[in-house]
């Protein structure tokens, strides 16, 4: 799959996710699918990942621009000839592009999945953040990984 491809399937799979959200369940109300592990619960978030940056939605706006034309001028760097990086750019634009079009549209960002484990709560979020999440992992274990391969070893 091309990387624009799977960012519009992130994009898309995302709205409709959200939308669906946004029909099916009240804000603010949770429906338990796994008890005591996994939640939907409708929630506005006005601010980045884990609720920080609360109330900066316009700042985000600007800062969610800048990463996706930061990312268009360095799709060369980014696009080695391997699969796994263009896999990785795929998830970061689709996963910003989905949350910006909910900061300009709506002017906050729509959560949802929401998990519990060992007694600890995570925050919750969409599919957006999910990708954002694993293209930003992603990128750091290419970049560790690349950097690994050109270490010249020690004599």
């Amino acid at each position: 799959m091309s990387t624009l491809a799977l960012a519009w399937v992130i994009v898309i799979l995302d709205q409709i996710t959200k939308i669906w959200m946004q029909a099916h369940l009240p804000l603010g109300q949770t429906w338990q699918v796994i008890p005591g592990f996994f939640n939907l619960t409708h929630v506005r978030n006005t601010g980045a990942v884990w609720g920080i940056l609360q109330q900066q939605n316009a700042w985000l706006v600007v800062f969610s621009l800048g990463a996706l034309i930061m990312l268009g001028l360095f799709r060369r760097w980014l696009l080695h000839v391997q699969g796994i990086h263009r896999l990785v750019l795929g998830l970061l634009l689709g996963g910003v592009l989905g949350n910006l079009i909910d900061r300009v549209k709506l002017g906050w960002v729509v959560d949802f999945f929401d998990f519990h484990f060992a007694g600890r709560h995570w925050p919750a979020f969409n599919v957006a953040d999910a990708a954002i999440c694993v293209g930003v992992a992603g990128y750091i274990w290419l970049t560790w990984r690349d950097m690994r391969r050109t270490e010249v070893p020690a004599s």
